[in-house]
């Protein structure tokens, strides 16, 4: 851990990306305590009220404007990171279970088993993604569980193909070929032996997948198959808002800005792990 530190301070991209990404998440944690008006609470005579510094702290006061019910930004767009981060955060852990399962599966037993799943995977490839997210959460009705498995259906198929690889060169080391001559099991040697092993791609991708998930998500939403009224959410800030964008520029600007800097960040310290955890680019 301490290795782990010392080499994230000494990059800057990982430590830029990595005290964004702890800002949101420690708001949307905190969200509770910071004081922060009803996000769902209207207030029509304050009704586009521009972003203004003057009284922050004093009641009614918008740092970030207000929309066209009167409710604060800034509330929705910290009470929303709740909902994004959430969805996006049980995707990501569902859709890398699965994945990984099915990479160590496929890898280690190839042969029919190996053809039928990547046949799978290949087939879902073909489906855009976007237009399979669509068509599932219009058929079982958007709700924050459907569109929980919608997204990690989208996303298993990522952690499947980079984990078989990893398991194909795994399944031949010493290590493994040991625990079947002493007569371990199949099962014991892919969760004891495999699996550990694993864990290290599967974590840079899923903080990889992380951001592509939040941008799915906003997309939903911002469809209306997402989270729904009168609930906060990025992406449905960014289509109530659109109507205004010429006469209220803050409805979009800023719910488009929180999504722009929770993707770089989840971006920026993927990139920085993947570095990190590569033994080429390590010596």
């Amino acid at each position: 851990m301490a290795d782990f530190l010392r080499a994230l301070l000494r990059s800057r991209t990982g430590l830029l990306g990595a005290i964004l990404l702890t800002l949101f998440i420690g708001a949307a944690i905190l969200a509770p305590l910071l004081g922060l008006p009803d996000p769902v609470r209207s207030d029509l005579r304050g009704r586009f009220a521009p972003p203004t510094w003057s009284g922050l702290f004093s009641p009614g006061a918008h740092p970030l404007g207000a929309d066209q019910l009167g409710r604060d930004i800034l509330s929705r767009i910290i009470y929303g990171s709740q909902i994004t981060l959430s969805v996006a955060t049980c995707a990501v852990v569902l859709g890398g279970i699965v994945g990984v399962f099915l990479g160590i599966v496929a890898g280690y037993f190839g042969g029919v088993v190996d053809r039928i799943l990547m046949r799978l995977v290949d087939i879902q490839l073909a489906i855009p993604l976007m237009l399979l997210a669509l068509l599932v959460v219009a058929a079982l009705g958007p709700n924050l569980t459907n569109l929980v498995i919608v997204l990690a259906v989208t996303s298993w198929i990522r952690y499947a193909r980079i984990i078989r690889g990893q398991v194909l060169a795994l399944r031949s080391r010493e290590f493994v070929q040991s625990a079947r001559a002493i007569g371990a099991s199949t099962w014991r040697i892919m969760l004891r032996h495999i699996l550990p092993n694993v864990l290290t791609p599967a974590l840079v991708v899923a903080t990889l997948e992380l951001a592509r998930v939040i941008i799915m998500d906003a997309a939903l939403s911002f469809l209306g198959l997402g989270v729904q009224p009168p609930d906060a959410s990025w992406g449905r800030m960014l289509a109530e808002g659109r109507v205004y964008i010429s006469t209220a520029w803050w409805i979009v600007t800023f719910p488009g800005l929180a999504i722009l800097l929770t993707v770089l960040s989840v971006n920026l310290l993927g990139d920085w792990l993947r570095d990190y955890f590569d033994p080429k680019l390590r010596t």
